[in-house]
Order: C-alpha cells, then sequence, then structure tokens
C-alpha cells in the first residue's frame, strides 16, 4: 500500500498542493496534519505509522515533513528501512529507496549521503527562517512598533507584524512558555495571551 503524508507546522498554513502531489503520485491513502514537526509525537503520523507493514511505501513532499533537524530525519528514515518500508521524496527523485534494492551498497551509499546532506539543508534552513523572523522583529521594535493602538498581530496581519505572529503561533504550538515567547519575541505577555485566545477560539470553530 502507498501511504501519503503531507504537514504544515501551523493551523494558518496551506495543505493543498501537498495533497495535489500524493494524489497524483496514486496514494492509496493520504494522511494529513497541522502539526509542528518538533518530534514525531504528532497524533496523525503515528496513527499512518502504527498501520505501516512490511512492504508499504510512505511518500511525502520533501523531507521537512518528517522533522525540523537532521538527526530526526535521520533516525526516522532508519527506523522506516529497518522495518522495510520504501520512502518517496518527491522533490528529490534520488531519494527513492525501491530503486536500490538490487544495488548492494552502492544504491544506499548514494541515498545516505544525500540524506545527510538534505536533512542538514533542512536544518540550515531552518535557522535562517528563525534569524530573519528576529531580526524582523528587532526592526519591527526600533520602529516602535509595539506601543498599544489597534490590535496589530492576528492572521491577517502583513509583513513583520505577519512574522510575529506566525513565530507566536509556532512556539505556542510547540508548548512554549508564554515567558519563554516573550523573551524570545519581545512582545508583551498580554499580547501572547491574546493570540493564544484567538487561536484557541479559531480551533474550537
Amino acid at each position: 500500500m502507498i501511504f501519503g503524508y503531507a504537514r504544515v507546522s501551523s493551523k494558518n498554513q496551506n495543505l493543498s498542493r501537498q495533497l495535489q502531489e500524493l494524489k497524483e503520485y496514486g496514494c492509496d491513502r493520504i494522511y494529513q496534519e497541522k502539526q509542528s514537526g518538533k518530534d514525531f509525537e504528532r497524533p496523525v503520523y503515528k496513527e499512518m505509522r502504527s498501520k505501516m507493514r512490511f512492504g508499504d511505501v510512505l511518500v511525502v513532499h520533501d523531507l521537512s515533513r518528517f522533522g525540523r533537524n537532521k538527526q530526526e530525519i535521520i533516525d526516522e528514515w532508519e527506523a522506516l528501512v529497518k522495518e522495510e518500508i520504501d520512502i518517496v521524496v518527491l522533490n528529490m527523485p534520488i531519494l527513492d529507496t525501491r530503486k536500490y534494492k538490487e544495488l548492494e551498497g552502492v544504491g544506499q551509499l548514494v541515498s545516505d549521503l544525500v540524506l545527510t546532506l538534505l536533512s542538514w539543508m533542512v536544518e540550515e534552513e531552518r535557522t535562517r527562517i528563525r534569524v530573519a523572523q528576529r531580526e524582523g522583529i528587532e526592526i519591527a521594535k526600533r520602529q516602535g512598533k509595539f506601543r498599544g493602538g489597534k490590535k496589530k498581530y492576528h492572521k491577517n496581519a502583513k509583513g513583520k507584524d505577519r512574522v510575529i505572529y506566525d513565530k507566536v503561533v509556532e512556539l505556542l504550538q510547540d508548548n512554549v512558555s508564554v515567558m519563554d515567547i516573550h523573551r524570545e519575541v519581545g512582545i508583551s505577555r498580554n499580547t501572547i495571551y491574546a493570540i493564544k485566545n484567538d487561536i484557541s477560539k479559531i480551533a474550537a470553530t
């Protein structure tokens, strides 16, 4: 059976492109969730893994759907291979474990090298995004945009305000404390609580 897995980190992000690619590939079952990739304690992913058996195939759009850091990606990949579950990464055709079944050593070496490189790139990209977010926050602070007034940080915000909002939402979904978010992002705790209440209301609708 061919399983497709689509994931985004935030409830405000769209899964449509990933889902379309998985359907076009011909996946028999497609699992989707909006959950942080900080670890593999994701309910939908765990449900899917519990149903996978020897000979099945897991298809993802890119490596970042597995996890957010190099070691997590490598560990999960190795666990799947050990269970003899094949893996296909759509945006990197060389990462298709089915291609190497008849190649003793050589094909696996290629796969391992590419996987290590790409998983490092995923981690580096996340680091770059964090740096850009922090820089955007610092610019906003210097411009005095953290003062009172109308509600600034919401799902329809634009520019730097949206960057800050998305960062707070991501940290809340990662169960980071309000105090730690306050220290990292630099906005008031009351504003963070307001965002937390907003996303709770959205989830309840």
